[in-house]
């Protein structure tokens, strides 16, 4: 997915989930990590682009699950002198995992080993389809929040 779906689409979610617009933030900022990590950086060339294999480590899911058990241990460790960068830590990575499951849905990424990939082609990146698709996810988190959340 383009970043803006990414974007778009983890943020709705990440609101509609949980109503905050700290969590949200976090959580955007994390749905473009993998890919800034690969040196792709929304149009802008980062200097490190085409060192790693596109969806390569950076989109392994092992990671960012290891991170977030990382941050449960140092909550349990540091209480509340670190609460608020375990909280923007957790929706940080929060949001690479939702990357990682949107990129599944228009390629493949690796699941249970970096070098072996999973996923479907629902839609091809930057196409109609992609984008038809966000409207969808944003249209759908709208009514659930209205309906049973806000």
């Amino acid at each position: 997915m383009k970043w803006v779906s990414h974007e778009i689409v983890t943020g709705m979610a990440v609101y509609t989930w949980t109503g905050s617009l700290v969590s949200t933030a976090c959580a955007m900022a994390g749905a473009v990590l993998p890919d800034w990590i690969e040196g792709k950086g929304g149009g802008v060339r980062l200097p490190w682009r085409g060192l790693l294999a596109h969806r390569g480590w950076s989109h392994w899911p092992l990671l960012y699950v290891l991170g977030l058990l990382a941050l449960e241990a140092a909550e349990e460790t540091h209480g509340e002198s670190a609460a608020g960068f375990i909280f923007a830590g957790r929706f940080v990575l929060v949001g690479a995992l939702f990357h990682i499951a949107e990129d599944a849905l228009c390629g493949k990424v690796p699941l249970f080993h970096p070098a072996k990939k999973v996923g479907v082609r629902l839609f091809r990146v930057g196409s109609f389809a992609e984008y038809v698709f966000a409207i969808v996810v944003v249209i759908v988190c709208y009514v659930v929040g209205r309906l049973f959340l806000w």
